[in-house]
C-alpha cells in the first residue's frame, strides 16, 4: 500500500482528504496542530476503512516539526508516496491594517509552510523515482481577492512553487500538481454572514457552493495512475467561480 501525508488532516479539506485516500486504499499519516481530537478521532475513522492511519502533530511553519513529523511518518507507516499540502490559515481585512506578525504568520504557514513539507518528501520521492505532491491552492491565488491580498499573494506563490517543482523534478518520476478551491462550505466560511454565503452562491455558474469531498476527489484523481501524464497543472475546482 503507498503512503499519504495530509497536512492539516484533523478538519474541513484535509480531513476530507485523508478519508478519501483511505477509501481508496492509502495508508494515511493525519497532520494536525491543535486539534489533537478530532486527528485521533479521525485516524480511528481511517482505521474502520481497513488501512493504517497515523496522527502526527507538527506546525508546518516550523521546519524543525516538519522534519520531525516525516521522521515520524517513515517509522510508523514508510517513506510518504503521496503528499497532500493542505495546511493553511486565511486573514480577511484591508492591507493597511495587516500587522507584520499577521502577515509573517500567514506566508509561514501557507507558503513556507508547504516549501518545507515539498523539501522533506522529496527527499524520499527523488530517491524512489516515484510520488506525487499535490499543493492546495485557492482562486484567489489565480486571480486575487480584495480584503484577502495577503492570502492570495500566499496562495499564488503556491501555484508558482507548483508550477516551477513540476518542471525541476519531473526527470526524477516525481509529479507536483495543485487544486485550486473555489468557495467550500469549512469552518474558513464562519467568517461570512448569510448574506456573504448567498451572494457567494449567486455569483458561482453552478449555483453551489463546494464540500470538502469536491476537493479530496480532486486530490485523489490527481495522486492516481489516471492522472499519470499530468504535472505542474492547477486543477479549479470552483463552480466556475474563476473561469
Amino acid at each position: 500500500m503507498s503512503t499519504v501525508l495530509v497536512t492539516g488532516a484533523s478538519r474541513g479539506i484535509g480531513a476530507a482528504c485523508a478519508l478519501g485516500f483511505a477509501k481508496a486504499g492509502y495508508d494515511v499519516a493525519v497532520n494536525y496542530c491543535h486539534s489533537k481530537d478530532s486527528a485521533i478521532a479521525l485516524t480511528e475513522e481511517i482505521k474502520a476503512l481497513g488501512v493504517r492511519a497515523f496522527a502526527v502533530c507538527a506546525d508546518v511553519s516550523d521546519s524543525a516539526q516538519v522534519k520531525a513529523m516525516f521522521e515520524a511518518v517513515r517509522a510508523e507507516l514508510g517513506a510518504v508516496e503521496v503528499l497532500v499540502n493542505n495546511a493553511g490559515i486565511s486573514h480577511a481585512g484591508l492591507l493597511t491594517d495587516m500587522t507584520d506578525d499577521e502577515w509573517k504568520r500567514l506566508m509561514d504557514t501557507d507558503l513556507s509552510g508547504t516549501f518545507y513539507c515539498c523539501r522533506e518528501g522529496l527527499r524520499d520521492m527523488l530517491r524512489a523515482h516515484s510520488g506525487v505532491i499535490v499543493n492546495i491552492a485557492s482562486m484567489w491565488g489565480e486571480v486575487g481577492a480584495s480584503c484577502e491580498a495577503a492570502y492570495s499573494a500566499a496562495k499564488a506563490g503556491v501555484i508558482g512553487l507548483t508550477k516551477a517543482l513540476a518542471k525541476e523534478v519531473g526527470l526524477s518520476g516525481v509529479r507536483v500538481n495543485a487544486v485550486s478551491p473555489g468557495v467550500i462550505m469549512t469552518d474558513m466560511m464562519a467568517q461570512y454572514s448569510d448574506d456573504d454565503i448567498a451572494a457567494l452562491k449567486d455569483e458561482t455558474p453552478l449555483n453551489t457552493l463546494g464540500t470538502p469531498e469536491d476537493i479530496a476527489q480532486a486530490a485523489v484523481f490527481l495522486a492516481s495512475d489516471k492522472a499519470r501524464f499530468i504535472t505542474g497543472q492547477v486543477l479549479s475546482v470552483n463552480g466556475g467561480f474563476v473561469i
